[in-house]
């Protein structure tokens, strides 16, 4: 856990993530998210993408993880919801596309839950907006 402010929040350590064409295409394959925008240049471009765009699922995916993560384990998260606000464009290379993590846990609230904000970042822009998870306290 990384220090608390005075006002009793708590700062996540920062991560980031790297997404490679290789990991849309497992991820496709597990999630059985097989739309073409995922893995076809043409076809994302022909749509007006930036070109072959991650899962939104899988990004969201990585901010829960980030989030279990830090909770002590996926058990520990009640609730996890966000709105998608930007495409994280994934190139075709070996470096692919970075995502930064962070966020900031609160108090815990009425129902004994602790609110975390999770922010999403690719190419300096944010891709998730009101990411908040509720997971249970530390012990």
């Amino acid at each position: 856990m990384t220090a608390s402010g005075s006002d009793g929040r708590v700062a996540l350590p920062p991560r980031t993530v790297t997404i490679t064409r290789a990991d849309l295409v497992r991820y496709a394959g597990a999630s059985g998210d097989l739309n073409p925008i995922h893995w076809s240049e043409r076809t994302a471009v022909a749509v007006g993408l930036p070109g072959v765009i991650a899962h939104g699922m899988l990004t969201m995916g990585l901010a829960s993880q980030f989030v279990a993560d830090w909770a002590g384990g996926p058990a520990a998260v009640v609730s996890f919801t966000c709105r998608f606000t930007r495409p994280v464009a994934v190139p075709d290379d070996a470096t692919g596309a970075t995502i930064e993590l962070a966020g900031t846990a609160d108090p815990a609230d009425e129902d004994g839950l602790v609110p975390v904000t999770v922010t999403a970042h690719a190419e300096g822009k944010a891709v998730l907006g009101k990411a908040v998870a509720r997971v249970h306290p530390r012990s």
